[in-house]
């Protein structure tokens, strides 16, 4: 099986993303979405961003490779009675379900930057993106001192190795990486756009319970944990995870976490 299909389907990421919702909504608000404009959400999870999309009338098709993130996507659609939100299981390294040409905009917050193959996701997203159409990336800045690519930073030094020949997502937030690989599926560079934006995670309990969860729940961290139970070492890998929390946490109120992440914002326009 696919390892990307066996990472994202590990544990249950629909608890992470209920601590994502407000900032998905922030994302959302400033793109621009008319009614009927048709969105692909790739690396979707359960609908962060493509459902506030639906409910601004835009034609919303949610793409993610994990199936339970597909079939948690579209019971939300249907709790909500989103007739124009659907989702299904796919590849963001092979969009040839899509047709080419027929999307406005291209979305994916922190989604194909997981994809191995970064230089098929870049042709495959141009490829099905209209002549005017945008696509809009989020990526997590690698060495970044705030909360996802510590989390990343940690849990990578508990875990084994890599396969050779590796890319690690977090090459997407260097812009010149960014560059070579639009430039490669023809997108000129004056194309291309960087913002660095911040995104909001807020959980109704404390760090150290937030931090349960994503032992529980988010694949890469449960891959950190059983590995370092091998080595004698959770307790340690915990340890670290809980002081990052804690550290980054900014909510007032007692028992409840806020933490705000920096991330690299791409904009390309197709021509």
């Amino acid at each position: 099986m696919n390892p990307n299909k066996v990472l994202w389907e590990k544990g249950d990421f629909t608890r992470i993303a209920r601590s994502m919702r407000k900032s998905g909504e922030t994302v959302v608000n400033g793109l621009g979405i008319t009614n009927g404009l048709k969105i692909p959400d790739l690396g979707c999870g359960d609908g962060t961003t493509a459902i506030p999309a639906a409910r601004r009338g835009a034609q919303v098709l949610g793409v993610d490779i994990a199936r339970n993130l597909v079939e948690a996507g579209s019971q939300r659609a249907r709790e909500e009675g989103l007739a124009n939100c659907r989702f299904q299981e796919g590849d963001a390294c092979n969009l040839s379900e899509l047709t080419d040409g027929s999307f406005d905009l291209v979305v994916s917050m922190f989604g194909a930057m997981f994809a191995p193959k970064p230089f098929d996701v870049v042709k495959e997203m141009v490829s099905v993106t209209r002549p005017g159409g945008r696509i809009v990336m989020g990526n997590w800045i690698p060495n970044d001192p705030t909360l996802v690519a510590q989390i990343l930073k940690i849990s990578s030094a508990y875990s084994p190795p890599p396969p050779e020949g590796f890319i690690s997502p977090m090459r997407w937030e260097l812009e010149s990486n960014v560059i070579e690989r639009f430039s490669s599926a023809g997108v000129p560079n004056d194309n291309i756009a960087f913002v660095r934006d911040t995104y909001t995670f807020e959980f109704p309990d404390t760090p150290t319970r937030f931090v349960g969860e994503f032992r529980a729940f988010y694949g890469p961290t449960m891959n950190a944990f059983e590995a370092a139970e091998k080595n004698a070492k959770s307790s340690d890998l915990q340890r670290e995870l809980e002081e990052l929390f804690q550290r980054h946490n900014t909510s007032p109120i007692k028992d409840t976490t806020s933490i705000t992440a920096t991330y690299l914002r791409v904009t390309t326009l197709v021509s």
